[in-house]
């Protein structure tokens, strides 16, 4: 990635990464003029301890996979890199530290953003990166007072598609080619990931 001015920073589990995520980053891309949008994989997401189904190569792999074709995204293993809890505002800082000459934008949705005040040092998040919010499913859940002026709502089609009705189609055997890239299957069925 050449000096980027403008970095979407698109974290999560990615339990599987899913077309969704990818509709997302590119929604982001376009409504903020973002030069890159960074699909971070959380290695050790402090809310969802002992909850992930893939180990964290797994999920990094499928990401990869997913972004290899992609315009203007790039995988991101800078939480994989460091120990203890995946923290967004350790992240932003250490992504800032990177990028000095950059402009940061947080991607996250609407229920993340009503959390926010609980995360760890969500001042810090406000300081380095700006908010880009993508809308939920049925989601009338207010913003907190200390975002107020300080983010975006991502023009975006709600969708009701989840890595964990992914994971249960697996289990299944109902098809997924519809709902994840072709890659990403392909890596699921090859390594037998959720299996």
């Amino acid at each position: 990635m050449m000096n980027p001015k403008r970095i979407g920073v698109y974290g999560g589990t990615f339990d599987p990464v899913h077309n969704a995520h990818l509709e997302i980053a590119r929604a982001a891309r376009r409504c903020a003029a973002l030069d890159v949008v960074l699909i971070v994989v959380a290695a050790r997401p402090p809310h969802k301890e002992n909850e992930t189904f893939a180990t964290p190569e797994d999920r990094m792999a499928m990401v990869k996979a997913a972004v290899l074709d992609e315009a203007g995204m790039e995988s991101s293993d800078v939480e994989m890199r460091r120990e203890g809890p995946s923290y967004t505002s350790q992240t932003l800082v250490e992504l800032h530290e990177h990028y000095p000459e950059s402009e940061l934008y947080l991607i996250i949705g609407m229920d993340s953003l009503a959390d926010l005040p609980k995360w760890k040092d969500p001042e810090t998040i406000l300081e380095h990166a700006e908010l880009l919010v993508v809308p939920r499913p049925g989601n009338g859940t207010a913003a907190p007072d200390m975002v107020a002026g300080k983010y975006c709502v991502i023009p975006f089609e709600e969708t009701d598609i989840s890595s964990t009705e992914i994971r249960v189609r697996i289990a299944r055997g109902t098809p997924i080619d519809d709902v994840v890239p072709a890659a990403v299957e392909a890596l699921i069925h090859e390594r037998g990931i959720y299996e």
